[in-house]
């Protein structure tokens, strides 16, 4: 893992993914694939801090 986005502060682990899913990675599962990443412990810790993932923006945005 490059970075622990799991432990982070959140709006810097939010500001850093959606800036990767924009230029970098076209899915969510790219990202978490290319950065080691477990994809649904990072959806759920996005969700408890009030963040979803929208698959049609491939973005994290606010509930």
């Amino acid at each position: 893992m490059k970075y622990n986005y799991l432990t982070m502060d959140i709006n810097i682990a939010y500001s850093m993914l959606n800036m990767k899913l924009r230029d970098f990675y076209s899915s969510i599962e790219d990202l978490c694939e290319d950065e080691g990443v477990d994809k649904e412990a990072l959806i759920s810790r996005f969700k408890d801090n009030g963040f979803i993932y929208n698959n049609s923006t491939n973005q994290f945005t606010n509930i």
